[in-house]
């Protein structure tokens, strides 16, 4: 089924513009509606759009009372939409500073992992013809001012755009306050905090023909001091820019066993303080690990499943390159993960054994620091869960403790000192009961769930903390979906 499309027109003073514009927008060979939100302009503009309205089926008119703002109308705009249920939403001037010939290219720049498509008027040197000095200079500065301090890369003071608004959520939109000129920024701003992912296509922009400019210097200034705002509420209370995560609790039956819970909660004695201390130095290699291995066994934009997720701390980064699904059967940790991670997808308790998803869910999925706590036939169902909820050709990606890693020796050293001293057995997490012990074990386990290994990796890259494993999902005749199978083996 095609996509639902919408294009939207805020209007004020626009009578000369309206029936040519609406007549070459209808004239693209696009399924699209046509919505004009027009703001009691004095010249006769709603009286037009009523007409074409009258003539064209696909052409809707919202008459507003007074002049509320060109960023209270987009709000408007995209509210209409998403109550409407339209998949595409394009947004753009009434003055031709836009051309509707550049609609179909912000559609076919919509692509899989794009959210949103902004018409930029930067990436060419001659897309400002006609402009002069002055507006040149405003132009320019207020780019500049959106780069340095929103840190914003594209053009964030353009109305021409395209919102996928199956992949945004509509409360991102209602964290925007602005009602004028800095709506286009504050929305840009919200919406890449928060992991959408923007592409931008070249355009030009010729020097407004018709009527006046209604960006005047006092607007300038006023959007000037609304950004300098922003970046310091964003300085100071960072969670009113962020979607409230919600962790999906709903499953009263599931209980872990292993201690999870407690040791996610857990106080930390002098000990203790030394392990998290240790701990975090193996994250910081892990994060650095994950990365790098992540975006060569993911493409952009591919759905993950993170299972085990615990406080999510080597999470933070991937979200905006994909889109991440966490699971841990820890309550505990899950609140811990979404206070790490607000740019996650979905949050939600359940048990690595009986994953709620369906068949082929999941483009790719991984885990770090989980099998080890799991007896031989238990890691196998886990793997054959995993499996399930793949696609075929589905990367999986575990780091899993080896027996001589550094932080298996250290951790086992640390427990003789303590016995020693104190007389008494320390324990820092759960017990590790499958620790790996070389690369045709982690073969094997993979091999009766369905997997194929990849890559296998222990070495002094990672400072030996831990197994990497890359291994790929067998498409449904069995066989594996790569050509050829070159393992990268390093075991000390």
């Amino acid at each position: 089924m095609s996509p639902r499309r919408l294009i939207f027109v805020p209007t004020y003073n626009e009578r000369h513009n309206v029936e040519r514009l609406c007549a070459e927008l209808l004239a693209l060979p696009l399924a699209a509606d046509i919505l004009f939100v027009d703001d009691g302009s004095p010249d006769g503009t709603g009286a037009a759009l009523d007409a074409l309205a009258r003539r064209h089926p696909r052409v809707t008119v919202i008459h507003r009372d007074g002049k509320l703002g060109i960023g209270s109308a987009h709000s408007a705009g995209i509210a209409y939409a998403y109550d409407r249920g339209y998949d595409l939403l394009v947004t753009m001037d009434a003055d031709f500073s836009h051309s509707p010939a550049d609609i179909p290219r912000l559609l076919a720049a919509h692509t899989a992992g794009v959210d949103v498509v902004v018409g930029s008027r930067y990436l060419e040197s001659d897309s400002l013809p006609g402009w002069s000095p002055y507006r040149l200079f405003l132009t320019q500065f207020g780019h500049f001012l959106t780069r340095t301090f929103l840190r914003v890369p594209y053009d964030a003071s353009g109305a021409l755009r395209l919102y996928d608004l199956r992949r945004i959520p509509r409360e991102l939109f209602e964290l925007v306050t602005a009602r004028a000129y800095a709506f286009f920024f504050e929305s840009l701003f919200i919406l890449c905090r928060n992991g959408i992912r923007v592409r931008e296509i070249p355009i030009v922009l010729p020097a407004r023909v018709y009527g006046d400019s209604k960006l005047t210097l006092r607007e300038g200034l006023r959007s000037g001091r609304f950004l300098l705002k922003l970046v310091a509420g964003y300085a100071l209370h960072r969670e009113r820019f962020v979607r409230s995560r919600r962790v999906d609790t709903l499953r009263p039956a599931l209980s872990e066993t292993q201690g999870w819970d407690e040791y996610w909660s857990q106080k930390r004695t002098a000990l203790g303080t030394v392990y998290d201390v240790v701990a975090t130095v193996y994250r910081r290699v892990i994060r650095h690990n994950l990365r790098r291995y992540a975006k060569r066994s993911f493409l952009p934009g591919a759905r993950l499943l993170h299972a085990g997720c615990g406080s999510g701390q080597v999470d933070q980064g991937l979200h905006a390159r994909y889109r991440i699904t966490a699971i841990d059967i820890s309550e505990r940790a899950l609140t811990l993960y979404a206070r790490n991670n607000w740019l996650a997808n979905r949050i939600e308790q359940a048990s690595i054994f009986d994953l709620p998803f369906e068949a082929e869910t999941f483009d790719g999925a991984y885990n770090l620091g989980v099998l080890e706590h799991f007896h031989p036939g238990e890691i196998r169902d886990i793997l054959g869960e995993l499996h399930r909820v793949l696609r075929p050709g589905g990367k999986l990606v575990v780091f899993w403790p080896h027996r001589r890693g550094s932080s298996v020796l250290f951790l086992s050293a640390l427990r003789r000192l303590v016995q020693g001293v104190l007389g008494r057995e320390q324990k820092f997490h759960p017990d590790e009961v499958s620790l790996l012990g070389s690369r045709e074990e982690a073969a094997n386990l993979l091999h009766a769930a369905g997997f194929v290994l990849c890559e296998y990796y222990f070495g002094v890259r990672d400072l030996f903390v831990q197994c990497v494993i890359v291994a790929e999902k067998r498409d449904r005749r069995g066989l594996p979906l790569v050509l050829q199978l070159t393992p990268q083996t390093t075991i000390s």
